[in-house]
């Protein structure tokens, strides 16, 4: 998006811009940081699931999660406080695992959200199933079988014994995407950013943490313990996110790919 498109953007959510100047973590939207005569620094995030991402963050935040406050939305872009960087901390790091608990636990009707998302070009449907695994499986797994017909036997078959390897019923407020990029720390303490919310098996969020990094000890001071399988489903939940990788970065991530089958069969 240009200067000149964004500040027109934000004239139609009411805000005059000054002194733009972009952020890093845009590699699939445009994050900037923008002044105005009367209010503190804010950050403005464009692309096409925008306003998606934003309700995600309101949503978070009224389950009680720490995310930055959201200014306003448009279907493109949004506002929200801006929160500048800070070292990480052993306390940063035991309220957050406490927040991803309570959001873990909260009750729900059903898995799914009630919108669908994306990842670049990596579409998501979150459409409820009749259960959890039926969900892992259409809305997660099986969709990168076309894309990707050399492994298409290998998820097909794993998608067939999901029933037998996770929960019938998982229903708690996830991140969606909790690598540890998505973990920032500022001087008022640990937030979630860059949601990809939809209802299910907490232990998706555990094993994006552990994807590309692992939390230190702090982290399960504050989760607390999780189910005694939990590591035997890592590379069930890890996978998902590996297929990501391999699709919108290309053949360095096929060997991940690879080893979460592995380790699933």
């Amino acid at each position: 998006m240009t200067e000149d498109r964004l500040r027109q953007d934000l004239r139609a959510l009411g805000i005059e811009a000054q002194s733009l100047r972009p952020l890093e973590g845009g590699d699939l939207s445009a994050v900037v940081l923008f002044e105005t005569s009367d209010a503190p620094p804010c950050v403005a995030k464009s692309g096409p699931h925008a306003g998606t991402e934003a309700r995600m963050l309101r949503a978070l935040a009224a389950a009680g999660a720490p995310v930055p406050r959201v200014r306003a939305i448009s279907e493109t872009l949004f506002v929200m406080d801006y929160l500048p960087k800070a070292p990480s901390s052993d306390t940063g790091w035991r309220d957050l695992g406490h927040a991803l608990r309570r959001l873990h636990a909260l009750p729900a009707t059903n898995n799914g959200w009630p919108e669908d998302y994306a990842f670049g070009t990596v579409w998501l449907s979150n459409a409820p199933a009749p259960d959890w695994p039926g969900f892992w499986a259409e809305r997660r797994l099986l969709p990168f079988a076309p894309e990707f017909p050399d492994l298409a036997d290998r998820l097909e078959a794993l998608a067939q014994r999901l029933p037998e390897l996770l929960p019938k019923a998982a229903t708690g407020l996830l991140h969606g995407d909790l690598w540890t990029g998505n973990v920032h720390f500022s001087t008022g303490g640990a937030y979630f950013i860059d949601p990809a919310c939809y209802r299910g098996h907490g232990e998706v969020d555990l094993a994006m943490l552990h994807l590309f990094g692992t939390p230190p000890a702090a982290f399960w001071d504050g989760y607390g313990e999780p189910a005694p399988e939990w590591r035997a489903r890592l590379p069930l939940y890890q996978l998902f996110p590996a297929l990501v990788h391999l699709r919108l970065f290309g053949e360095g991530y096929r060997g991940l790919v690879e080893r979460c089958l592995d380790a699933c069969a």
